[in-house]
């Protein structure tokens, strides 16, 4: 079976890397450990794992950074003679990572699954455990993983229809992995006896909701400062902010067609939009201006600048890890990928800073979340453009609807803290035992 996977591996790769490649390309700054993908790492990283007990995570990329860098803060006072190595497998992901965690934790990109690249990096690594941030499951790595006697961790686990009939469907590769787990977190009952179903032993599984409602916590450090960027942008300080974050394509149209519109009704609303991919931002001021909005560009936004009021309608943010701060200067936020793509992106954030949410149908990603906040009425969800214009005229029309609706998802966020600790009890237990 190995054999067989690893010729078709090889086969897919030869196939794919060209599309691969142009993908990253796009998102740019690939170069930098480009190497790395390879499995080949330098002589200050093979130094700061000389004689250490290395403990490996693996975060796929800029949302599971989040939530790794929040187990990385709470697992490294639990364990403080290890050394701490995390890989992610998007530039997008190795940013955040770099941003956000101190140089004495280890970034790596996590290597392509090929056999002789995956014993490289174990070889070199010798972790002593490894935890997978929700998924991104490679049977090679697993393999190795087994074989070697590494105990393997899957937390904040969650199983979508799809990939529990793709998971089912390769059963014959896939199950062994699954009950090699040393320790599952899952966040519902259902993922619990999904992943059962799959081969995971029923005793390594422990339900302990999502983590990303920990992720949501705000720190004091300030990366950009909202206000002085406003000012510079001619923005008066009671300006009326939509923030559109994690936008997918489309969604700025929707959005700068709404808010041409609703400038009638509200002369001070000003837009941000963020779109999720960076790359993206060429395509997202094209669509912008063609709706008569006048933006500027956050990379453009230098000391020197300064417009008069009046002078910019909207802000098109095509810079990365920015998009907490915006959040924090919003009356209402809409969150993408939920009008004309689906999925959705996650929601927890800007509730747990109280802010007034809006998102679409499609929140398919989010399935133990969203129905709580729904539930409270803690946040709208609306089934299209025009719906999303209404909610819009309404929540900034009425400034008392949107504290209460920011108060109402923030209590839900509160309800549900606690995830991060009880996993990273789950890891040591296991590890320490």
């Amino acid at each position: 079976m190995r054999f067989l996977y690893n010729i078709l591996f090889n086969l897919g790769f030869a196939v794919c890397a060209p599309f691969y490649f142009l993908k990253m390309r796009r998102r740019g700054n690939w170069r930098r450990g480009f190497s790395q993908r390879f499995a080949l790492y330098d002589a200050i990283l093979k130094q700061s794992l000389t004689n250490r007990r290395v403990i490996w995570l693996h975060a796929v990329s800029v949302g599971e950074v989040n939530l790794c860098t929040q187990i990385i803060r709470a697992l490294e006072p639990r364990l403080p003679n290890h050394k701490l190595v995390v890989s992610t497998t998007t530039s997008t992901g190795m940013a955040e990572l770099q941003q956000r965690l101190p140089a004495h934790i280890s970034k790596i990109y996590y290597p392509i699954d090929r056999r002789k690249h995956v014993q490289r990096a174990l070889g070199l690594l010798r972790p002593e455990a490894m935890v997978f941030i929700e998924a991104e499951l490679w049977p090679n790595m697993l393999w190795l993983l087994q074989s070697r006697g590494i105990p393997y961790f899957l937390v904040n686990a969650r199983i979508s229809d799809r990939s529990f009939r793709g998971y089912r469907r390769a059963g014959f590769i896939f199950r062994r992995l699954f009950a090699g787990f040393t320790g599952v977190g899952v966040q519902s009952e259902a993922d619990a006896r999904r992943l059962e179903a799959l081969g995971c032993r029923p005793e390594t599984i422990e339900v302990l909701g999502s983590l990303k409602f920990d992720s949501a916590k705000v720190y004091e450090r300030r990366a950009v400062d909202v206000p002085a960027l406003f000012r510079q942008l001619g923005v008066p300080d009671d300006a009326l902010v939509v923030v559109g974050g994690s936008t997918h394509a489309g969604e700025e149209s929707i959005l700068a067609e709404a808010a041409g519109r609703l400038r009638a009704k509200f002369p001070k609303l000003f837009l941000v939009i963020v779109p999720r991919h960076q790359e993206r931002g060429a395509e997202a001021g094209r669509d912008i201006a063609a709706r008569g909005l006048k933006f500027v560009f956050r990379s453009e936004i230098t000391a020197a600048l300064q417009r008069a009021p009046g002078e910019v309608d909207c802000l098109l943010v095509n810079t990365t890890g920015e998009l907490r701060y915006f959040y924090e200067r919003a009356d209402v936020v809409f969150v993408g990928k939920s009008l004309t793509a689906e999925g959705g992106q996650n929601p927890i954030e800007p509730a747990a800073l109280g802010k007034a949410v809006v998102f679409g149908p499609h929140m398919q990603n989010f399935p133990q979340i969203v129905p709580q906040f729904v539930a409270r009425k803690a946040v709208r969800q609306v089934a299209d453009a025009s719906g999303l214009e209404h909610a819009l005229e309404e929540l900034l029309a009425k400034p008392e609807l949107r504290a209460e609706l920011g108060e109402r998802a923030r209590d839900v966020v509160q309800e549900n803290l606690g995830g991060i600790e009880k996993t990273v009890d789950m890891i040591v237990r296991a590890i320490e035992t």
